[in-house]
């Protein structure tokens, strides 16, 4: 048996990898590097670690360079079947999975488990299974394997069937749903879910509130979470990264560019800003955002001419047609609020939709207020970064449905997401706060944000299980 061990003695197991790939228009392959926590992490443990990355191809490009063998150390990628892939990734992990954590079904209509729901399911189990089979294969005697994300919530007890030999986590990016939404799925898949989370040594989750509700539901359906540990590991921005980023010259040029859409006040000056940045994902709740805005623009008048609502929202998942259709109502309710206030000399909200790293970073830095005001979140990073990279300090009014609430929620303005007035009235607390006392905010905002970073959040959650 020994011998059919791999070598890798640290595995990350997610649906996106740390690199993707283009086909050149000569048929070369051209190789991007992403970032985030896990890349972090990954680099954290050093070169020498024997760490091993099993993602997904996820486009012509990648799978193309699967075909070909053409690979970067550390890291495997799966060519699963396109049709497979789709139906576990859309059908299932981001209209099902998504859905439910994140509590965004319109239930008088939708979820609908039918016959076609269990054959995506069926690809959902292929897709798991996939993971699986590629971990045990590369895995050394005795290895670490942390597996990432509602994408692959079964993989923890396929992955124990066929090497107990193993340390298994896995890591919830997203919320937790409670038991009572939680049961909207399926008697035998919500059973199926928890016991393949389960079947990990270690579960860790981004706050202790989506923690004890995974608890509660192995409570209600499966009799406990067993021999199973959880861990609570908050997520925070990374501080070097982000302050180096924010002070290059793109993001300069792009201050430049944002403070001529933004205009003067008409008794000179800078106007305000409230700036948000999300993409569109139904979850970030940014129409009743803007809806708030106008809310506040109608009920207090001293604020005409004077704030601008620069944001950002970049396109999601734009092949589900009711993300589209979000991401159009979203460009429909900016324009009808710059159409009804709007002056000669003041566009009132300045939407942005086509992604641009350093234009978003451009804005951290210009930010009055910041306005996350998610219907659910499992974190939030963004409510972590503006703050530090805010020139002069910023003001965040928070959804206290987001997870970064947990941390940040005692230096914020809190809101409820669904009370449109009562963000409308939060927007004009936040903007009447002083200079100085919006810097000390900013400052606390900003220790608390960045007390976990990418590098260490991995390491705490492997040392965990190696402990």
């Amino acid at each position: 048996m020994a011998a059919s061990f791999g070598a890798a003695q640290v595995l990350v197991a997610s649906n996106r990898g740390p690199v993707s790939y283009e086909v050149r228009e000569d048929g070369s392959l051209d190789a991007k590097r992403g970032g985030g926590g896990l890349v972090s992490g990954l680099s954290a443990i050093g070169p020498d670690a024997g760490a091993l990355w099993v993602c997904s191809a996820l486009g012509d490009g990648d799978r193309e360079a699967v075909r070909r063998g053409v690979g970067e150390d550390g890291v495997r990628m799966l060519d699963v079947p396109a049709d497979v892939h789709a139906d576990a990734y859309n059908g299932i992990a981001n209209s099902v999975l998504w859905f439910v954590h994140h509590m965004l079904y319109q239930t008088p209509l939708e979820p609908v488990f039918d016959a076609e729901f269990r054959l995506q399911w069926a690809s959902y189990e292929k897709y798991n299974r996939a993971f699986a089979e590629a971990l045990a294969e590369e895995a050394a005697e005795g290895a670490v394997a942390i597996v990432q994300d509602y994408h692959l919530t079964l993989v923890p007890g396929m992955l124990r069937e066929l090497r107990p030999d193993l340390r298994i986590g896995h890591f919830s990016h997203t919320p937790w749903a409670p038991v009572d939404y939680f049961r909207l799925l399926p008697d035998d898949i919500a059973e199926q879910v928890l016991r393949g989370m389960l079947g990990a040594d270690r579960l860790g989750f981004l706050t202790r509130r989506w923690a004890d509700a995974f608890t509660a539901c192995c409570d209600a359906l499966v009799g406990g979470v067993g021999d199973t540990r959880i861990g609570v590991h908050g997520l925070g921005a990374d501080a070097d990264f982000l302050r180096e980023r924010s002070h290059r010259a793109d993001v300069d040029e792009r201050m430049a560019a944002l403070r001529e859409e933004i205009g003067t006040a008409p008794e000179g000056g800078a106007r305000r800003t409230i700036v948000r940045v999300d993409r569109t994902e139904l979850s970030k709740n940014i129409v009743r955002g803007l809806l708030a805005y106008r809310e506040l623009l109608a009920g207090r008048p001293e604020w005409r001419e004077r704030v601008v609502h620069v944001a950002f929202a970049y396109p999601s998942r734009q092949d589900l047609a009711v993300y589209r259709d979000y991401t159009a109502e979203v460009q429909r309710v900016a324009e009808s609020i710059n159409e009804e206030f709007g002056t000669a000399g003041w566009t009132p909200v300045v939407l942005h939709v086509k992604d641009d790293f350093a234009r978003s970073l451009a804005a951290y830095r210009l930010a009055d207020v910041a306005l996350v005001n998610p219907v659910r979140d499992g974190m939030n990073l963004v409510a972590k970064e503006v703050p530090v990279v805010s020139d002069e300090g910023c003001v965040l009014v928070l959804s206290r449905e987001a997870g970064a609430y947990e941390e940040l929620g005692e230096d914020s303005v809190v809101v409820n997401p669904y009370d449109v007035s009562g963000t409308a009235e939060a927007l004009h607390e936040a903007l009447s706060v002083g200079a100085g006392e919006r810097a000390e905010r900013s400052k606390r905002l900003a220790a608390a944000g960045t007390a976990l970073p990418p590098g260490q959040w991995f390491l705490e959650q492997l040392r965990a299980l190696r402990d």
